[in-house]
């Protein structure tokens, strides 16, 4: 399963891959920890209706995700990976 992930994202090393797994599992953490808490401190949003305040939720949680997979991935020294990753994912149609 990892040999695969290596030949599909072009890396070489399990240590480069090892890093980016990582970098995946810290950002979807802090992306999920840092959402509801900065979500609470606009009155506006805290006082939305559940669903609505859930749908928010997802869509800023998404744009934080992105923000800081670059962000975590500059930190770690993959930042070009990244980059590449995320404009592969935008690129789909």
């Amino acid at each position: 399963m990892f040999e695969k992930l290596k030949r599909r994202w072009n890396i070489s090393s399990s240590l480069q891959l090892t890093k980016i797994l990582v970098i995946f599992a810290l950002t979807g953490s802090s992306s999920a920890k840092l959402t509801g808490p900065i979500m609470k401190l606009s009155p506006v949003i805290a006082g939305l209706e559940p669903l609505y305040f859930n749908i928010l939720y997802v869509i800023i949680g998404l744009i934080f995700y992105q923000l800081l997979l670059v962000v975590i991935g500059w930190i770690f020294g993959e930042k070009e990976f990244f980059m590449k990753f995320r404009k592969r994912i935008f690129s789909r149609k």
